[in-house]
């Protein structure tokens, strides 16, 4: 995708949704044109560090701390956004309520003071959240599995930016420190130019498991030259899974571990996602496939036991969570799809935008594969 047209579009939607708070939700307000006219010169302020935010992505290198204030206006914006949405609907009702009018001016007082509060409040417990790493515990019962394993799963890191050497380094050595059998990157693994996050990238090197670390791409190595990502991680010693398949454990008493290109494959038309030809030549064995976007579960009709995806973020910020259920199937979590198929959604382990989570905390991921007699 070019970089333009991904920046001039967004842009585009941010001044949208600042044009949406203005009139919805500052001039609506009782207060003072003087407190109005301050409300919508940081809403212009917001912007244009949205703004900043785009170019040092993808233009400009700017030294980090800039960086991290750039960031901040994006999930400011969306949380005043879904505020502004809530305040219009309940001004909106509250105009059609039969009640005094000194009743109506005291609630309408109300929901002003509480949506300003409650927003404010909201961005600080999101900044809060973004700053940990949880550790999330999964057991899966797999048919015919001879033998237990353990997975270590990362996903969603989005080098680049806020997520530099000193946030890898620290995944590192949490990853490590779960001594699993596997390690899986399930995508979006860098988010900006390959050329900027090799020194990042280099503390993979020392990531440690029992059969190695196995990485699948995600549709933002789309954005930044996806041969170049595959060429360049390999020469790390991770394994690229590029529509292939691995055999995992001893013989007859492992299981097969399975990749494929993501979805976002389909609309440049270059590596595309293909189940059929990843699933060729594997063992009689159970079979996880690793496919970046949930949503791919639709081209899964059989011969797979667990699916593990990204993507998602578990939307990141809570209000969101409601837009990604519309595009996609699961958004986090372990969920049995059907009597044959399961799948375990990762709320990722860094973020896209701002450092800021709500409600969908980051985590990595140890996944308990657990033999379960089909008979």
């Amino acid at each position: 995708m070019n970089p333009m047209l991904f920046f001039t579009a967004f842009l585009g939607v941010f001044i949208l949704l600042n044009l949406y708070i203005s009139k919805r939700l500052i001039a609506k307000l009782d207060i003072s044109k003087k407190t109005k006219s301050y409300l919508r010169i940081f809403l212009i302020a917001n912007l244009i560090g949205i703004v900043g935010y785009m170019l040092g992505r993808y233009y400009v290198d700017i030294p980090n701390w800039l960086y991290f204030l750039f960031s901040l206006p994006i999930g400011v914006l969306f949380l005043l956004f879904c505020t502004a949405v809530i305040y219009d609907i309940s001004i909106t009702l509250l105009s059609f309520a039969s009640i005094s009018d000194s009743r109506r001016k005291f609630l309408k007082k109300s929901f002003d003071i509480s949506s300003l509060a409650v927003s404010s409040t909201l961005m600080l417990r999101s900044l809060y959240e973004a700053r940990f790493i949880k550790l999330e515990t999964v057991h899966v019962k797999i048919k015919n599995l001879k033998e237990p394993y353990t997975i270590s799963q990362i996903s969603d890191i989005h080098i680049g930016g806020l997520i530099n050497k000193e946030f890898i380094k620290d995944m590192v050595d949490k990853v490590n420190a779960l001594n699993s059998d596997i390690v899986v990157i399930t995508g979006d693994l860098i988010d900006v130019d390959i050329l900027s996050a090799k020194e990042t990238l280099y503390e993979l090197t020392k990531l440690k498991s029992k059969y190695g670390t196995y990485y699948i791409v995600g549709n933002h190595e789309y954005f930044h030259g996806v041969e170049k990502i595959i060429l360049h991680v390999k020469s790390l010693g991770i394994k690229v899974l590029e529509n292939e398949n691995v055999y995992i454990g001893e013989d007859g008493r492992g299981f097969n571990l399975v990749g494929v290109y993501d979805l976002f494959g389909y609309r440049v038309k270059n590596h595309m996602p293909d189940l059929k030809k990843a699933l060729l030549g594997k063992k009689e064995s159970p079979t996880l496939l690793l496919a970046h976007q949930p949503k791919f579960i639709e081209e899964v009709y059989d011969n797979v036991d667990l699916i593990l995806s990204g993507h998602t973020h578990g939307g990141q910020l809570y209000p969101f969570k409601f837009l990604v259920g519309l595009q996609q199937p699961y958004i986090s979590g372990l969920h049995q799809h059907n009597q044959n198929l399961q799948i375990y959604v990762s709320k990722g382990t860094g973020f896209w935008g701002p450092p800021m989570r709500l409600g969908a905390s980051s985590e990595i991921t140890k996944i308990y594969l657990e033999p379960f007699s089909a008979s």
